[in-house]
Order: structure tokens, then C-alpha cells, then sequence
């Protein structure tokens, strides 16, 4: 992997990140780039209090607040950035605010490279919210002073209209740090991690894609379908 001067990863959920770029934060971060992560929420509406449930309505922001911390510190993350905003409401915040939050971490970080999700292939009401947020403010620079930018899609027409990701990042050497990571948000975790973690076991294909290789597209410019602000 290059090394990047400055990586900025901005998502809107605490774990997120785990799921999908854990392992290449991971590899970052062993290589000496300085890592950002901005998370928008505190993922306050999220549909799992553990399992067994160990949290409550008002308790699971406090708890999420602190297995993002954890994960963070799993990855060697030092600079997380929790943003303040309110989970599941990210696509009724002000677009031009928005955009003037990602810039602002763009302006004072200068990354090399910034990952969040792909717009029009993240499924989630946040995920696109935040996509769209993050593509105007890079667009709204000049060209020649963009960072490039890297974007997690798991549409299911993803690959139809993609094609299939054009970066693939190894972190077979860093798989650890990615189970742990997402052990991390063991509050939504915990259904899944046990299967997970056996299926690795036992050599499954399909779970073994969690931590072979983590996926991106770079965005295309000249497909950009993101709409401007009027």
C-alpha cells in the first residue's frame, strides 16, 4: 500500500468503520500515516442492546460512545473526531452545513486520501447522506487540489453498475485487528462475530472475505451523479 499524507475517514455510524475499513485503517496507520476518523453519530437508534441485551434506549449512546473509543484505540486511531450529530436524522440536516462540515475537516487536515461510502450504493438514509456531503465538498475544490477518494458500496447492484472495486487492500496481515475492531461495537456486534469468527475457523469462503481484503471504489468525477446545491 502507498503511504498517504494525511488519511480522513468520515462515516456516520460508530462501527462503520469496523465493518468495512478496520483493516485498511489498521495498515495506515502501521505504515505512518497519521489517521482522522470523523464519526457523525453516536449511533444512538442502533438496532442491537447486545445479546444478551446488556443496554437500554438511554444507555446505548454512552455505551456506543465508548466501544467507539475502544475500536478506535484497536486500530491505533489517534485522532477520532465525534462530530455531534444525531443518528437516522443525517438526511434531514441542512445540505450546505453539511458540506461546510466536511470541508472544514478537509481544510484543516489536508488528507491525501479521504474514504467514506459511495453515493447512490450505500443503502442506509445516513450512509448517503453523508456520501453526498463528502463528494460536493471534495468537488467544490480545485482539481488539481482534491483529494483522491475512496468509497465503501455494498448495493446490491453495486457491481452491475460499477463494475467490481477498483482498490483492493490485503489485510490477511492484519485480520486480528480487524476482529477485534469490530468486537469493539460489541453492542451490535455480538450476534454475528461468534458465527463469523467460526465459519474463519472451519475456512468459509464468504467469511474469510472479512478479513482477507477490504474493497473500494475511486470515485469517478466523470460519472459524478451527485447533485449540486442550489
Amino acid at each position: 500500500m502507498e503511504k498517504e499524507r494525511q488519511v480522513l475517514v468520515i462515516f456516520p455510524h460508530p462501527d462503520d468503520e469496523a465493518f468495512g475499513v478496520s483493516g485498511t485503517i489498521a495498515t495506515h496507520v502501521q505504515n505512518g500515516t497519521p489517521v482522522t476518523y470523523a464519526c457523525l453519530t453516536l449511533g444512538q437508534m442502533g438496532r442491537n442492546l447486545g445479546n444478551p441485551p446488556f443496554a437500554t434506549r438511554e444507555s446505548l449512546p454512552k455505551i456506543r460512545k465508548k466501544e467507539l473509543v475502544e475500536a478506535a484505540k484497536v486500530m491505533g486511531i489517534q485522532d477520532l473526531r465525534m462530530m455531534g450529530l444525531r443518528d437516522k436524522t443525517i438526511e434531514f440536516e441542512d445540505d450546505r452545513e453539511m458540506m461546510k462540515m466536511m470541508l472544514h475537516l478537509i481544510d484543516e487536515l489536508n488528507p491525501s486520501l479521504v474514504i467514506t461510502f459511495y453515493p447512490g450504493y450505500s443503502v442506509h438514509p445516513d450512509h448517503e447522506a453523508t456520501a453526498r456531503a463528502v463528494v460536493r465538498a471534495v468537488r467544490s475544490l480545485p482539481k488539481n487540489e482534491r483529494p483522491t477518494l475512496h468509497c465503501v458500496a455494498f448495493a446490491n447492484n453495486t457491481e452491475a453498475e460499477l463494475g467490481k472495486a477498483d482498490v483492493l487492500v490485503d489485510i490477511r496481515p492484519v485480520q486480528k485487528t480487524k476482529l477485534a475492531a469490530m468486537r469493539a461495537h460489541i453492542s451490535q456486534t455480538a450476534w454475528m462475530l461468534k458465527d463469523i469468527e467460526e465459519q474463519i475457523e472451519k475456512g468459509s469462503p464468504e467469511a474469510l472475505k472479512w478479513v482477507t481484503y477490504e474493497r473500494f471504489y475511486t470515485y469517478d468525477w466523470n460519472k459524478d451523479q451527485v447533485s449540486p446545491l442550489t
